[in-house]
């Protein structure tokens, strides 16, 4: 093959590939922290032993784990418009797609994170008059967190990769950012290889930084 990368210069990737990459990030950072705080919810739910409240959760976590985010994303930009009455934007759409459905994931990791706290330091924050809420959110979740917080980042890192499915709904992204270039210039395959580099430097980066963090909280334990 006759590969040519020339024509991937710094003005080349300033104007058609930064976008995407600000885009994929805003998504990936906006999708982890609303996932995570409806998925504590979802967590919470599902540990109430309330009927009420945990069947609803269990249901939508396990539909949500059991569809491909694929068609949630598809389902999201084409149904929303139709019952609200007006298009919502590929972006906006991609952003509350990601946020619903991620929650699904960081529920069943938050749950494992509650439940790997110690059932003494529940019956001790109920011993010192606290109520569930209060026991839940100054005692128990904070050590979840802790423990879980790998987890979670390695799911993150999962979510930034899923970031380039919004193509299917012409969000403009990282992965969108290559194809266009490599259409412009006419050189769609080192397009693509400069993009899955990309997409494996930061993927691995953050791999190693998450490995880093696992080690120390592992000594602190």
């Amino acid at each position: 093959m006759n590969l040519d990368f020339s024509f991937l210069t710094q003005q080349v990737l300033a104007d058609y590939v930064l976008s995407g990459l600000w885009f994929s990030l805003q998504l990936t950072l906006v999708a982890m922290l609303g996932g995570i705080a409806l998925g504590t919810v979802l967590a919470l739910m599902r540990l109430s032993g309330r009927p009420w409240l945990a069947i609803p959760a269990a249901a939508y976590i396990n539909t949500m784990r059991s569809i491909p985010l694929v068609m949630v994303i598809l389902w999201f930009f084409l149904l929303v418009p139709f019952f609200i009455g007006r298009p919502i934007g590929a972006e906006f759409s991609a952003v509350l797609t990601f946020t619903l459905f991620e929650a699904a994931y960081y529920a069943e990791i938050m749950r494992a994170g509650i439940q790997s706290v110690s059932k003494g330091q529940t019956y001790a924050g109920y011993a010192m008059g606290m109520t569930y809420r209060q026991t839940m959110q100054l005692v128990v979740l904070p050590q979840a967190f802790r423990n879980m917080l790998p987890v979670l980042l390695t799911q993150t890192i999962i979510l930034f990769q899923d970031t380039s499915l919004v193509y299917a709904i012409g969000a403009y992204d990282l992965l969108k950012g290559f194809e266009v270039t490599g259409k412009n210039f006419n050189r769609p395959v080192e397009a693509y290889l400069v993009a899955a580099l990309v997409y494996f430097i930061i993927c691995f980066s953050l791999s190693m930084l998450v490995r880093r963090l696992q080690k120390r909280i592992a000594v602190i334990r």
